[in-house]
C-alpha cells in the first residue's frame, strides 16, 4: 500500500492509499473555493445520567441526498471538482467537512472504500478490504496519538433506512475525547468477567459459540462470525478475532486477508436476506487509547433495522426510553437464516 498526504483549499487533510505498485504522485490541487470550516462541536453532560452528549448544530447544513452526478465523495472531473481532487483512487480518507467531532471536542474523519459511486462494501475484492483496514489501522495509529482522543471508532452506515445521506460507499472514523457508554460497560463486563473466572470473556464466549455451533454464521482461520446468544437487532452478528488484540493496528497480514474473505461472505449472505441491499451499520470497537488495553477485545459489530422483506425495526418505547430490547426473532433463527441465504 502506498499514502500519500495532501490537503484541501480549506486546509483540511486528505490521505490516499493506493494499492499499485509504485506510489501514484498525487498532484492534482483542489480548484474550489472553499471558506474556511467554522466547525465547532461542544460536549455536554447530562445531570442526571453522567452521559456525554455531542452539539453539533452545524451539521444542520450537511450535505443531503446530492444527485449522483452531484455526489462530493466521487473523484473529481473536468468542471465538477468534488472532496477528492484526483481523477481516481482505491482508498481515502479526508477531514469532515461537517464533523460531529471537532476542535477540544474529537475529530471526524470520511473514509471511501471505492471511487465507483454504484458499488458497495460487499463487492469490494478481499484485497481492496484489506486495504481499507490498512487505512483504518493507519488512521487509528495517528488518531491515538492526539491529544485528548481517547477511543477512535471507524464504521460504516449502510442506507437511507439507517439515515444514510450520501449513497457513496464510504464510512466515518470518530476520535471520541471520552471512553463511550458502550464501551465502558464492555470492560465492566470483562473485568468482572476475568476476577469472577480468571479468563477473557470473549475468548469464553467465543470458544462456546464454536463449539455449540447453533448461532456460528461462518468460520475462517483466524475469524469467527456469529449472532449474539441475546441480540437485541432483527441481524445481528458479531465477526471476532480468535486472538485477543486491542485494535486494527495490531492485526498481522493474515489476520486481515482473513477477515476479508470472511467478512465479505457475512455481506453477501446478509444481502440475500431479503433479496435485497441490506441497510446496516458496521462498527469496530476498539481498546481505549489510554486505559483498559489488556481488557478490551477487537471486534466488529454489524446490525440492521430490517426484519422482513417490507418490515423495519423501529425503537419504541421500551427500547427508546429505557434501553430494554425486545427481539421478535430468536438468535437461533436469525443465524439459520444466514447460513440459509449463503
Amino acid at each position: 500500500m502506498n499514502k500519500a498526504v495532501r490537503h484541501l483549499a480549506d486546509g483540511r487533510r486528505i490521505t490516499y492509499y493506493d494499492e499499485g505498485p509504485r506510489p501514484l504522485p498525487r498532484t492534482a490541487v483542489d480548484s474550489r473555493d472553499l471558506p474556511e470550516v467554522t466547525a465547532v462541536s461542544e460536549i455536554r453532560r447530562d445531570p442526571l445520567t453522567g452521559e456525554q452528549v455531542v452539539i453539533a448544530a452545524h451539521r444542520q447544513s450537511r450535505t443531503y441526498k446530492p444527485a449522483a452526478d452531484l455526489c462530493p465523495l466521487c473523484p473529481s472531473s473536468p468542471g465538477r471538482p468534488t472532496e477528492v481532487p484526483e481523477t481516481d483512487y482505491d482508498v481515502v480518507v479526508f477531514d469532515n467537512r461537517f464533523p460531529s467531532f471537532s476542535g477540544e471536542a474529537g475529530h471526524a474523519d470520511v473514509v471511501c472504500f471505492t471511487s465507483d459511486h454504484d458499488s458497495s462494501f460487499r463487492e469490494l475484492s478481499p484485497r481492496r478490504v484489506c486495504t481499507v483496514l490498512e487505512a483504518l489501522a493507519d488512521r487509528t495509529t495517528e488518531l491515538s496519538a492526539r491529544d485528548g482522543v481517547a477511543l477512535v471508532f471507524p464504521f460504516e452506515n449502510r442506507g437511507e433506512e439507517i439515515g444514510v445521506t450520501l449513497h457513496h460507499p464510504h464510512g466515518q472514523i470518530y476520535a471520541y475525547p471520552f471512553v463511550p457508554p458502550r464501551t465502558e460497560r464492555l470492560l465492566q463486563a470483562a473485568r468482572t468477567h476475568r476476577a469472577e473466572h480468571g479468563s477473557e470473556l470473549l475468548a469464553d464466549l467465543l470458544a462456546s459459540e464454536r463449539a455449540d455451533g447453533r448461532r456460528i454464521v461462518a468460520e475462517g482461520r483466524y475469524w469467527s462470525a456469529f449472532v449474539p446468544p441475546a441480540a437485541k437487532w432483527p441481524v445481528h452478528v458479531l465477526v471476532v478475532p480468535h486472538r485477543q488484540v486491542p485494535d486494527l493496528a495490531a492485526l498481522t497480514t493474515p489476520e486481515r486477508e482473513d477477515f476479508a474473505e470472511l467478512y465479505l461472505s457475512v455481506l453477501r449472505r446478509c444481502d440475500a436476506l431479503y433479496d435485497r441491499p441490506l441497510p446496516y451499520v458496521a462498527g469496530w470497537q476498539q481498546a481505549p487509547v489510554h486505559r483498559d488495553r489488556d481488557l478490551a477485545w477487537l471486534h466488529l459489530e454489524l446490525f440492521s433495522v430490517r426484519r422482513a422483506q417490507d418490515k423495519l425495526k423501529y425503537l419504541a418505547g421500551s427500547e427508546s426510553a429505557m434501553a430494554v430490547w425486545i427481539n421478535d426473532s430468536t438468535p437461533e433463527q436469525i443465524a439459520d437464516r444466514l447460513r440459509t441465504a449463503g
